[in-house]
């Protein structure tokens, strides 16, 4: 490759889905594809295989999108800025390739629709422009074009087809409902408007049953409007025989009750934004979306008992009583689509998730999730590259990095969580909150087990760990580093360190834990000894800096920031020794650099992903597709995978470049981990031991499927769709969060958690796991079955101990922990008065156990 060549980056997924979009979700009529936008993608996904193809060729977000009913086609409109174009694509479904595209509409794309024939598109323009364009497919052309409202009503803000005319579609929208004809010979547009008299209403939603006989009309006001056509019964004539007619606004039946003077039907809470009729041989029912995220089965009754006339006449009757609601159920949010397939009904919400519900049971399963708003960093456990973490407003949450799924949800309540990192150990997820406090979580379970109170005073903005996991170097808005003790039993404040006089925007341990570096938007950067507490060295510059990070080797550090250039800087004395263009157009957000060193991956407002070679600072691949800035860049500890997260909650995962040459010799090479991280991803999160036949569980959140959980002395079943949530009313007492018999973590302050904690001051650690009856502890060194080591010394049969190292002989298991029916003791170890017995079953910090299942979370098997 020569130094001018960039290729581009292969996406692999898109963790999304843009549920904002009115319609936004559709199904292929091959009934295996499901077509959505996100971004400025356009997402076709394999619903069985989960394979994903994006279409590529928007320049901003797509604002709408349609599939046509002969499958062949896929349409998609974009939201540009103002006083700019908006862009209409077609698509073709085969080959995933532009066939043609217009930019007549100004600033935005409303919606688009096929004809029924798909030998037409039809799209809407937005408040800004309001013209409706029809599109021959064939031909590439534009065939007419009209203005969509009329000088009494509201701007339309939707598009329906008619289902047996090919010519014929309706529009909607605030106070407005009317018919369109084509003529394409005269390449002209006729319309009739639907007369609705004093009723006052804003259409969001339109669908037509299959004859063209009657529209349905979703409304802001809670009430499904039914209009009656009046299309002939000979398909080929295109005008009504009549006007449409209003038929009514439809509320929900509550019964044969008398309705009394004023009183009017139940509505849907916040609106009936979705609807879609299932029409059956015998009957057709309307699957109603509210607002408030009802989802509810309805039909329309013939023969509703009214109340009298003589009360009718005082009653305000705008909505009648007359759907009867036969199943009901909810999901998150707002419902934005609703499609059928077979007996399931797949649901889009505005929290950008999609359901499915059994139309027999009702049962709602959650699939897709993300998170709505701006991610604000991302964590990948050390050497550990199958699960990664993100976090954003309100929540933390655990993905699979081979399916995409989210495996767990840890929700704090109305607040923002700025930085997250995995323990070394894996066995809980350190985070910082913008009420500045810093809460660590267990991986597998997020329940609580510790919190810092007031780690900063205008909140947590940056936090790191140091590979031991004994000490936390947070950053906060009012520009102070703090670092912190963490021990089993307690948190301590070792020191503040202030330099900055800007909130801090991210910090960085080197790989000896003895150095860390801190970026401010005040042009500096800080190097700080954290033992001796002391300031090392400064970094200047004319810019804001937003991102910094070590090179493996220590010895140089670079800086991105607003000023869009990459900075290499000397540890030993802070200086400047280069600076290179990282982008031309504006400043960068995150850096990261591979674990050997050899390249620098980048993300920025550009809405780039960008990795570069680091010793020719030339860039090599570039990853396009976000359609927001980027927040958040991280490479897998493998170098695998390359996972962006930006301000509109997108996730995506790049197939990574860089690839380490070990990883290449062996397919089934696996990253050291704790058990803890381990178990995260997996249905079953306990292993069977050698000479033990029992094995334990851990708890898992699968995004298909609802999932049980063994937590401490017992078991709780958690349906799809519920999380784990941190409780705001707690926050000051931490033993009601950390319920009894939990994981065996210490809470806080100085108070040792559950039993199975050992509480003695003298009981030395092994890698956290405390041993039970004769077993024999030694200071973590680990041992191969019938070879001891002994500082490299190998011992005969009679030779003496020396310096805690057990002799050989009996055969030691495990990484680091020998086990043992009556080897001695090494140095150091307390007698079995100290050392908690249970049966046969022991916890470790954060590891639930069952059976005889001995777990030790420094050896993953």
């Amino acid at each position: 490759m020569s130094d001018e060549e960039v290729n581009d980056l292969e996406l692999v997924s898109v963790i999304g889905f843009e549920g904002a979009t009115v319609q936004g979700l559709n199904i292929h009529p091959d009934g295996l594809h499901f077509v959505y936008p996100l971004g400025c993608k356009v997402v076709v996904q394999d619903w069985q295989t989960k394979r994903q193809i994006f279409l590529s060729g928007h320049t901003n977000v797509v604002s709408a999108i349609a599939v046509s009913p002969d499958g062949k086609y896929i349409a998609s409109g974009q939201i540009n800025h103002m006083g700019f174009k908006a862009l209409v694509i077609l698509w073709s479904f085969e080959t995933s390739q532009i066939l043609s595209k217009y930019d007549i509409h100004k600033v935005r794309v409303e919606s688009v629709t096929f004809t029924c024939d798909s030998k037409h598109l039809i799209s809407l323009g937005g408040r800004d422009d309001s013209n409706i364009i029809v599109w021959n497919v064939e031909k590439g052309e534009a065939v007419c074009g009209a203005v969509a409202n009329c000088g009494t009503s509201g701007s339309a803000v939707l598009l329906c087809r008619t289902n047996l005319r090919g010519h014929c579609f309706i529009t909607g929208g605030e106070g407005t409902l009317r018919l369109w004809k084509v003529i394409p010979d005269r390449r002209q547009l006729e319309t009739v408007d639907v007369k609705f008299g004093l009723i006052k209403r804003h259409i969001i939603c339109i669908v037509i049953d299959e004859m063209d006989m009657f529209a349905y009309c979703g409304t802001t006001t809670g009430d499904v409007v039914k209009v009656k056509l009046n299309y002939d019964s000979d398909v080929n004539i295109l005008d009504p025989v009549t006007n449409p007619v209003l038929l009514g606004c439809f509320g929900k039946y509550v019964g044969r009750k008398k309705l009394l003077a004023g009183e009017e039907p139940a509505r849907y809470s916040q609106g009936v934004t979705a609807l879609h009729l299932w029409s059956t041989n015998t009957k057709c029912q309307i699957i109603v979306g509210g607002g408030d995220g009802t989802i509810e089965l309805v039909k329309e009754l013939v023969n509703t008992t009214l109340p009298a006339p003589s009360v009718l006449r005082k009653v305000k009757m705008p909505s009648l009583p007359q759907l009867l609601v036969l199943k009901s159920t909810t999901v998150n949010s707002a419902p934005t689509s609703l499609q059928m397939l077979h007996m399931t009904i797949f649901v889009g919400t505005m929290l950008s998730e999609i359901f499915t519900i059994d139309v027999e049971t009702f049962e709602v399963k959650l699939h897709v999730t993300c998170h709505k708003h701006a991610i604000h960093d991302i964590a990948f456990p050390h050497e550990y590259s199958e699960v990664f973490a993100t976090c954003s407003k309100d929540d933390i949450r655990v993905w699979s990095t081979e399916t995409s799924l989210e495996l767990l949800r840890i929700t704090v309540a109305n607040f923002t969580c700025t930085g997250i990192q995995f323990t070394c150990d894996g066995k809980s997820i350190i985070s910082g909150w913008n009420d500045g406090e810093i809460r660590a979580f267990t991986p597998q379970t997020g329940r609580l087990i510790y919190e810092i109170h007031n780690a900063h005073s205008k909140g947590v903005t940056a936090i790191a760990i140091t590979t031991g996991g004994h000490r936390i170097v947070s950053g906060g808005g009012e520009g102070q580093v703090r670092v912190w003790e963490i021990k089993p039993t307690y948190q301590k404040l070792e020191g503040i360190l202030q330099e900055h006089r800007g909130p801090v925007s991210c910090i960085r341990i080197s790989s000896s834990d003895t150095e860390a570096i801190s970026a401010s938007s005040d042009g500096t950067c800080v190097i700080w000894d954290i033992v001796r507490l002391t300031r090392k060295h400064s970094l200047f510059a004319n810019t804001q800096f937003m991102g910094v990070c070590y090179h493996p080797s220590d010895l140089q550090v670079v800086t991105t920031g607003t000023d869009c250039k990459i900075g290499y800087w000397e540890v030993y004395d802070g200086s400047l020794i280069r600076e290179i263009d990282g982008s031309t157009s504006s400043g960068l957000n995150a850096i990261e650099i591979t674990t050997d060193g050899e390249h620098i991956l980048t993300g920025g407002n550009d809405q780039y992903v960008k990795v570069w070679n680091y010793h020719k600072g030339i860039p090599t691949h570039i990853g396009t597709g976000h359609a927001s800035v980027i927040t958040a860049v991280r490479f897998s500890p493998d170098n695998r995978h390359i996972i962006s997260g930006s301000s509109d909650g997108g996730i995506f995962q790049w197939k990574s470049p860089v690839v380490k040459k070990w990883l290449q010799e062996s397919q089934q090479s696996r990253s050291h981990s704790s058990r803890s991280t381990r178990s995260i991803g997996s249905k079953q999160g306990a292993t069977e031991r050698e000479g033990e036949g029992s094995s334990g569980q851990v708890e898992t959140l699968d995004s298909a499927r609802s999932v049980q959980g063994s937590k401490g002395d017992g078991t709780e079943e958690r349906k799809l769709g519920e999380v784990c949530t941190y409780e705001e009313e707690h926050v000051n007492s931490v033993r009601n969060i950390i319920t009894e018999g939990g994981e065996g973590t210490p809470k806080s302050g100085n108070t040792p958690k559950s039993s199975g904690t050992p509480k003695s001051a003298n009981t030395p650690k092994s890698n956290g796991t405390p041993k039970s009856g004769n077993t024999p502890k030694s200071n973590g060194t680990p041992k191969s079955a019938n070879t001891p080591k002994s500082n490299g010394t190998p011992k005969s049969g009679n030779t003496p101990k020396s310096n805690g190292t057990p002799k050989s002989g009996n055969t030691l298991k495990s990484n680091g922990t020998p086990k043992s029916g009556n080897t001695p003791k090494s140095n150091g170890t307390p007698k079995s008065n100290d050392t908690p017995k249970s049966g046969n079953t022991l916890k470790s910090n954060g590891t639930p156990k069952s059976g005889n299942t001995l777990k030790n979370n420094g050896a993953p098997k």
